[in-house]
Protein backbone atom coordinates (compact mmCIF):
# COMPACT_ATOMS: atom_id res chain seq x y z
CA UNK A 1 0.00 0.00 0.00
CA UNK A 2 2.83 2.48 1.11
CA UNK A 3 4.76 2.08 -2.84
CA UNK A 4 1.50 2.46 -4.54
CA UNK A 5 0.63 5.44 -1.92
CA UNK A 6 4.83 6.62 -3.21
CA UNK A 7 3.91 6.18 -7.14
CA UNK A 8 0.93 7.97 -7.02
CA UNK A 9 2.40 10.63 -5.08
CA UNK A 10 5.48 10.58 -7.79
CA UNK A 11 2.99 10.18 -11.00
CA UNK A 12 0.89 13.79 -9.63
CA UNK A 13 3.78 15.88 -8.96
CA UNK A 14 5.19 15.10 -12.21
CA UNK A 15 2.56 16.22 -14.04
CA UNK A 16 2.40 18.91 -12.28
CA UNK A 17 5.75 20.09 -12.99
CA UNK A 18 5.02 19.25 -16.83
CA UNK A 19 2.46 21.94 -16.19
CA UNK A 20 4.82 24.68 -15.03
CA UNK A 21 7.63 25.52 -17.68
CA UNK A 22 9.86 28.25 -15.89
CA UNK A 23 12.94 30.40 -17.51
CA UNK A 24 15.94 28.32 -16.96
CA UNK A 25 19.78 28.31 -17.64
CA UNK A 26 21.47 26.18 -19.23
CA UNK A 27 24.74 25.28 -16.90
CA UNK A 28 27.29 22.50 -17.52
CA UNK A 29 27.77 20.31 -14.01
CA UNK A 30 30.89 18.16 -13.24
CA UNK A 31 29.74 14.88 -15.12
CA UNK A 32 29.81 16.44 -18.24
CA UNK A 33 26.11 17.25 -18.62
CA UNK A 34 23.93 19.93 -19.28
CA UNK A 35 20.83 21.28 -17.58
CA UNK A 36 18.75 23.43 -17.52
CA UNK A 37 18.26 25.23 -14.08
CA UNK A 38 15.70 27.83 -13.09
CA UNK A 39 17.21 31.69 -13.22
CA UNK A 40 15.89 31.97 -9.74
CA UNK A 41 16.83 28.84 -7.76
CA UNK A 42 13.99 28.95 -4.71
CA UNK A 43 14.47 25.70 -3.70
CA UNK A 44 17.52 23.49 -2.69
CA UNK A 45 18.43 19.99 -1.68
CA UNK A 46 21.08 18.24 -1.35
CA UNK A 47 22.43 14.82 -1.47
CA UNK A 48 24.57 14.82 0.92
CA UNK A 49 25.44 16.83 4.63
CA UNK A 50 28.81 17.25 3.45
CA UNK A 51 27.62 19.62 0.76
CA UNK A 52 26.49 22.09 3.84
CA UNK A 53 29.65 23.73 4.37
CA UNK A 54 29.90 23.80 0.17
CA UNK A 55 26.11 25.77 0.11
CA UNK A 56 27.20 28.40 3.12
CA UNK A 57 30.05 29.83 1.25
CA UNK A 58 27.79 30.88 -1.08
CA UNK A 59 25.07 31.46 1.01
CA UNK A 60 26.55 32.58 4.51
CA UNK A 61 23.84 33.64 7.11
CA UNK A 62 21.08 33.15 4.37
CA UNK A 63 22.43 29.05 4.34
CA UNK A 64 18.48 28.12 5.66
CA UNK A 65 16.63 30.69 3.53
CA UNK A 66 16.18 28.06 0.17
CA UNK A 67 17.56 24.69 2.12
CA UNK A 68 14.71 22.17 1.97
CA UNK A 69 15.93 19.25 2.37
CA UNK A 70 19.20 17.03 2.99
CA UNK A 71 20.39 13.56 4.41
CA UNK A 72 20.88 13.28 7.59
CA UNK A 73 24.93 11.66 7.39
CA UNK A 74 26.95 15.06 8.71
CA UNK A 75 25.93 14.04 12.31
CA UNK A 76 27.05 10.26 11.77
CA UNK A 77 30.14 10.90 9.89
CA UNK A 78 31.30 14.27 11.00
CA UNK A 79 29.41 14.99 14.58
CA UNK A 80 31.92 17.86 15.14
CA UNK A 81 31.07 19.83 12.06
CA UNK A 82 27.58 18.85 12.20
CA UNK A 83 27.31 20.62 15.98
CA UNK A 84 28.77 23.72 14.56
CA UNK A 85 26.29 24.16 12.17
CA UNK A 86 23.30 23.27 14.56
CA UNK A 87 24.87 25.88 17.47
CA UNK A 88 25.20 28.49 14.62
CA UNK A 89 21.84 27.57 12.98
CA UNK A 90 18.93 26.33 15.42
CA UNK A 91 16.37 25.85 12.74
CA UNK A 92 18.80 23.06 11.10
CA UNK A 93 17.41 20.66 13.15
CA UNK A 94 13.70 21.76 11.35
CA UNK A 95 15.07 20.91 7.62
CA UNK A 96 13.64 17.64 6.43
CA UNK A 97 16.17 14.66 6.59
CA UNK A 98 15.90 12.97 2.77
CA UNK A 99 17.45 10.00 3.70
CA UNK A 100 20.61 8.55 5.97
CA UNK A 101 22.96 9.76 3.46
CA UNK A 102 23.27 6.08 1.59
CA UNK A 103 22.37 6.19 -1.86
CA UNK A 104 19.74 3.58 -1.42
CA UNK A 105 17.91 5.55 1.29
CA UNK A 106 17.30 8.61 -0.71
CA UNK A 107 13.90 8.97 -0.82
CA UNK A 108 12.45 10.50 -4.23
CA UNK A 109 8.50 10.98 -2.86
CA UNK A 110 9.90 12.63 0.21
CA UNK A 111 12.34 15.20 -2.45
CA UNK A 112 9.17 15.63 -4.18
CA UNK A 113 6.74 16.74 -1.77
CA UNK A 114 9.14 19.28 -0.63
CA UNK A 115 9.28 20.83 -4.50
CA UNK A 116 12.95 21.80 -4.48
CA UNK A 117 13.88 23.26 -7.90
CA UNK A 118 17.48 22.29 -7.61
CA UNK A 119 18.87 19.15 -6.39
CA UNK A 120 23.04 19.16 -5.72
CA UNK A 121 24.91 15.83 -5.61
CA UNK A 122 28.63 14.64 -5.48
CA UNK A 123 30.21 12.78 -8.33
CA UNK A 124 30.94 10.27 -5.32
CA UNK A 125 30.62 10.06 -1.98
CA UNK A 126 27.98 8.38 0.56
CA UNK A 127 24.31 9.90 -1.19
CA UNK A 128 22.81 9.75 -4.76
CA UNK A 129 26.08 9.74 -7.81
CA UNK A 130 26.19 10.31 -11.04
CA UNK A 131 25.28 6.54 -11.39
CA UNK A 132 21.98 7.06 -10.50
CA UNK A 133 20.63 7.17 -14.11
CA UNK A 134 16.83 6.38 -12.81
CA UNK A 135 17.13 8.72 -9.98
CA UNK A 136 18.23 11.85 -11.83
CA UNK A 137 15.72 11.45 -14.84
CA UNK A 138 12.94 11.58 -12.46
CA UNK A 139 13.96 13.98 -10.52
CA UNK A 140 14.55 16.20 -13.93
CA UNK A 141 11.11 15.15 -15.09
CA UNK A 142 8.98 16.61 -11.99
CA UNK A 143 11.00 19.48 -12.51
CA UNK A 144 14.08 19.38 -10.32
CA UNK A 145 17.34 20.37 -11.92
CA UNK A 146 20.64 17.94 -10.82
CA UNK A 147 23.91 19.75 -10.72
CA UNK A 148 27.00 17.23 -9.95
CA UNK A 149 29.87 18.84 -8.60
CA UNK A 150 33.22 17.13 -7.25
CA UNK A 151 35.57 18.08 -4.52
CA UNK A 152 36.72 14.18 -3.85
CA UNK A 153 37.72 12.50 -6.65
CA UNK A 154 40.26 15.29 -8.00
CA UNK A 155 39.63 17.61 -5.40
CA UNK A 156 42.34 20.51 -6.43
CA UNK A 157 40.87 20.70 -10.10
CA UNK A 158 37.07 20.34 -9.74
CA UNK A 159 36.78 22.56 -6.58
CA UNK A 160 37.49 26.03 -8.45
CA UNK A 161 34.78 24.09 -11.22
CA UNK A 162 32.27 23.08 -8.47
CA UNK A 163 32.50 26.63 -6.89
CA UNK A 164 31.81 28.42 -10.29
CA UNK A 165 29.26 26.10 -10.99
CA UNK A 166 27.26 26.60 -8.19
CA UNK A 167 27.79 30.31 -7.97
CA UNK A 168 26.12 30.58 -11.98
CA UNK A 169 23.33 28.84 -10.84
CA UNK A 170 22.10 30.30 -7.58
CA UNK A 171 23.14 33.78 -8.05
CA UNK A 172 25.94 33.69 -6.37
CA UNK A 173 28.93 34.51 -8.93
CA UNK A 174 30.98 37.21 -6.94
CA UNK A 175 30.88 34.80 -4.09
CA UNK A 176 32.64 31.85 -5.62
CA UNK A 177 34.94 33.85 -7.28
CA UNK A 178 36.47 35.09 -3.93
CA UNK A 179 36.61 32.14 -2.58
CA UNK A 180 38.47 30.59 -5.32
CA UNK A 181 40.65 33.56 -5.55
CA UNK A 182 41.69 32.79 -2.03
CA UNK A 183 41.86 28.70 -2.59
CA UNK A 184 43.73 29.53 -5.64
CA UNK A 185 46.19 32.21 -3.54
CA UNK A 186 46.81 29.15 -0.94
CA UNK A 187 47.52 26.82 -3.31
CA UNK A 188 50.41 28.80 -5.20
CA UNK A 189 51.91 29.48 -1.63
CA UNK A 190 52.80 25.78 -2.27
CA UNK A 191 53.17 25.37 -5.80
CA UNK A 192 55.75 28.69 -6.51
CA UNK A 193 58.28 27.22 -3.93
CA UNK A 194 58.28 23.22 -3.60
CA UNK A 195 61.78 22.08 -3.74
CA UNK A 196 62.65 19.89 -7.04
CA UNK A 197 64.28 16.85 -6.53
CA UNK A 198 63.63 13.19 -5.19
CA UNK A 199 60.24 13.22 -3.24
CA UNK A 200 59.80 11.96 0.39
CA UNK A 201 57.96 8.44 0.67
CA UNK A 202 54.83 8.44 2.87
CA UNK A 203 52.73 5.74 3.42
CA UNK A 204 48.92 7.51 3.93
CA UNK A 205 46.91 5.57 5.97
CA UNK A 206 43.47 6.08 5.85
CA UNK A 207 40.95 6.00 8.43
CA UNK A 208 43.53 4.99 10.94
CA UNK A 209 42.11 2.55 13.76
CA UNK A 210 38.87 2.49 11.81
CA UNK A 211 38.40 -1.46 11.72
CA UNK A 212 40.79 -4.40 12.71
CA UNK A 213 42.96 -4.70 9.63
CA UNK A 214 45.99 -2.92 8.55
CA UNK A 215 46.43 -0.92 6.64
CA UNK A 216 44.16 1.20 4.34
CA UNK A 217 45.44 3.18 2.04
CA UNK A 218 44.26 6.43 -0.59
CA UNK A 219 45.70 5.98 -4.27
CA UNK A 220 44.35 8.48 -6.36
CA UNK A 221 42.43 10.94 -5.85
CA UNK A 222 41.25 12.12 -2.41
CA UNK A 223 43.82 13.03 -0.25
CA UNK A 224 46.24 11.26 -2.38
CA UNK A 225 45.89 14.38 -4.84
CA UNK A 226 46.36 16.68 -2.13
CA UNK A 227 49.63 14.42 -1.15
CA UNK A 228 51.03 14.71 -4.59
CA UNK A 229 50.52 18.50 -4.69
CA UNK A 230 52.19 18.81 -1.62
CA UNK A 231 54.96 17.06 -3.12
CA UNK A 232 55.25 13.82 -1.47
CA UNK A 233 55.84 10.13 -2.99
CA UNK A 234 52.71 7.89 -2.12
CA UNK A 235 53.54 4.74 -1.74
CA UNK A 236 50.04 2.95 -2.53
CA UNK A 237 49.79 4.69 -5.95
CA UNK A 238 52.00 2.20 -7.35
CA UNK A 239 50.50 -1.06 -5.55
CA UNK A 240 46.77 -0.18 -5.15
CA UNK A 241 44.96 -0.33 -8.72
CA UNK A 242 41.81 1.67 -7.70
CA UNK A 243 40.98 4.96 -5.87
CA UNK A 244 41.51 3.36 -2.73
CA UNK A 245 42.89 -0.36 -0.98
CA UNK A 246 44.90 -2.04 1.47
CA UNK A 247 48.68 -2.07 1.75
CA UNK A 248 50.55 -5.27 3.89
CA UNK A 249 51.94 -4.44 7.01
CA UNK A 250 54.95 -6.93 5.46
CA UNK A 251 55.44 -4.38 2.87
CA UNK A 252 55.56 -1.44 5.35
CA UNK A 253 57.56 -3.09 7.45
CA UNK A 254 60.00 -4.47 4.53
CA UNK A 255 59.90 -1.03 2.66
CA UNK A 256 59.36 1.33 5.15
CA UNK A 257 58.02 5.09 4.82
CA UNK A 258 59.73 8.03 5.18
CA UNK A 259 56.69 9.59 6.71
CA UNK A 260 53.52 8.09 7.80
CA UNK A 261 50.41 10.28 7.86
CA UNK A 262 47.52 9.26 8.93
CA UNK A 263 43.29 10.83 8.41
CA UNK A 264 41.58 10.82 11.68
CA UNK A 265 37.78 9.90 11.83
CA UNK A 266 37.65 9.94 15.77
CA UNK A 267 35.38 13.43 16.94
CA UNK A 268 35.65 15.11 20.49
CA UNK A 269 32.54 12.91 20.87
CA UNK A 270 34.97 9.96 20.84
CA UNK A 271 36.96 10.57 23.14
CA UNK A 272 35.19 9.54 26.12
CA UNK A 273 35.10 6.01 24.88
CA UNK A 274 38.74 5.58 24.25
CA UNK A 275 37.82 4.56 20.63
CA UNK A 276 40.86 3.17 18.93
CA UNK A 277 41.32 5.83 16.62
CA UNK A 278 42.34 9.71 16.03
CA UNK A 279 40.51 12.64 16.92
CA UNK A 280 40.95 15.68 15.19
CA UNK A 281 38.40 18.28 14.01
CA UNK A 282 35.86 20.32 15.74
CA UNK A 283 35.82 20.40 19.55
CA UNK A 284 39.07 18.55 19.64
CA UNK A 285 41.49 20.11 21.93
CA UNK A 286 45.31 19.63 20.85
CA UNK A 287 46.32 17.63 24.08
CA UNK A 288 43.59 15.29 23.28
CA UNK A 289 44.64 15.13 19.56
CA UNK A 290 47.93 13.99 20.80
CA UNK A 291 46.95 11.83 23.31
CA UNK A 292 44.70 10.22 21.00
CA UNK A 293 47.79 9.84 18.46
CA UNK A 294 49.77 8.65 21.14
CA UNK A 295 47.62 5.95 21.88
CA UNK A 296 46.65 4.17 17.87
CA UNK A 297 50.68 4.44 17.64
CA UNK A 298 51.81 3.17 20.77
CA UNK A 299 50.19 -0.25 20.37
CA UNK A 300 50.39 -3.22 17.40
CA UNK A 301 53.00 -3.27 14.76
CA UNK A 302 52.67 0.95 13.87
CA UNK A 303 54.79 1.59 16.58
CA UNK A 304 57.53 -0.44 15.13
CA UNK A 305 57.54 1.90 11.88
CA UNK A 306 60.96 3.94 11.51
CA UNK A 307 58.62 7.02 10.71
CA UNK A 308 56.95 6.74 14.08
CA UNK A 309 60.24 5.75 16.26
CA UNK A 310 61.43 8.44 14.68
CA UNK A 311 59.16 11.27 15.27
CA UNK A 312 57.78 11.28 11.71
CA UNK A 313 54.13 10.47 12.45
CA UNK A 314 51.46 13.16 11.88
CA UNK A 315 47.69 12.68 11.73
CA UNK A 316 45.08 15.52 9.85
CA UNK A 317 41.39 15.31 9.93
CA UNK A 318 39.67 13.04 7.78
CA UNK A 319 36.93 15.86 6.75
CA UNK A 320 39.73 17.66 4.54
CA UNK A 321 39.26 14.38 2.04
CA UNK A 322 36.06 15.93 0.77
CA UNK A 323 35.88 19.42 1.20
CA UNK A 324 36.43 22.68 -0.33
CA UNK A 325 38.90 23.68 2.10
CA UNK A 326 41.77 20.45 0.76
CA UNK A 327 43.63 23.28 -0.33
CA UNK A 328 44.98 23.55 4.07
CA UNK A 329 45.94 20.05 3.93
CA UNK A 330 48.11 20.79 0.87
CA UNK A 331 49.76 23.18 2.94
CA UNK A 332 49.95 20.30 6.07
CA UNK A 333 51.36 18.12 4.19
CA UNK A 334 53.98 20.36 2.46
CA UNK A 335 55.33 21.84 5.55
CA UNK A 336 55.54 18.07 6.80
CA UNK A 337 57.33 17.07 3.95
CA UNK A 338 59.97 19.96 3.77
CA UNK A 339 59.64 21.78 6.84
CA UNK A 340 62.23 23.90 5.71
CA UNK A 341 61.75 24.91 2.48
CA UNK A 342 58.00 25.99 4.05
CA UNK A 343 58.93 26.86 7.68
CA UNK A 344 57.02 30.46 7.06
CA UNK A 345 54.35 28.53 5.43
CA UNK A 346 51.27 29.14 7.99
CA UNK A 347 48.16 26.37 7.65
CA UNK A 348 46.86 27.66 10.83
CA UNK A 349 46.04 31.17 9.16
CA UNK A 350 45.05 29.72 6.10
CA UNK A 351 42.02 27.84 7.41
CA UNK A 352 41.11 30.89 9.67
CA UNK A 353 40.81 32.89 6.61
CA UNK A 354 38.97 30.34 4.76
CA UNK A 355 35.95 30.16 8.18
CA UNK A 356 36.33 34.15 8.70
CA UNK A 357 35.86 35.25 5.23
CA UNK A 358 33.72 32.14 4.10
CA UNK A 359 31.84 29.94 6.93
CA UNK A 360 28.85 31.55 8.83
CA UNK A 361 30.30 29.17 11.91
CA UNK A 362 33.25 29.52 14.37
CA UNK A 363 36.69 27.65 13.85
CA UNK A 364 37.06 25.70 16.35
CA UNK A 365 39.19 22.76 17.61
CA UNK A 366 42.39 20.72 16.64
CA UNK A 367 42.92 19.91 12.50
CA UNK A 368 46.14 17.98 12.72
CA UNK A 369 48.56 17.11 14.68
CA UNK A 370 52.41 15.32 14.78
CA UNK A 371 53.52 12.90 16.95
Amino acid sequence: MANLMGRAIVAVLLGLALLAPVQAQVLIDLAGREVQVPERVERIVLGEGRLLPVLAILEGEQLLERLVGMPADLALVDPGSARQYQQAFPELAKVPRIGQGAADTFSLEQVLTLRPDLAIFSLSGHGPDSTQGRLIEQLQRAGVAVLFVDFREQPLLNTPRSMALLGQALGRKARAAAFNAAHAEALAAVRERLPQGAAPKVFLHSRAGLGEGCCESMARGMFADLLAEAGGDNIARERLPGHAGTLSLELLLSQPPELYIASAVGSADSLAEDAPYIALGPGVTADAAQASLRHLLGRGVLQHLGAVREGRAHAIWHGFYNSPFNVVAVQVFAKWLYPEAFVDLDPQRALEHFYREFQPVTLDGQYWISL
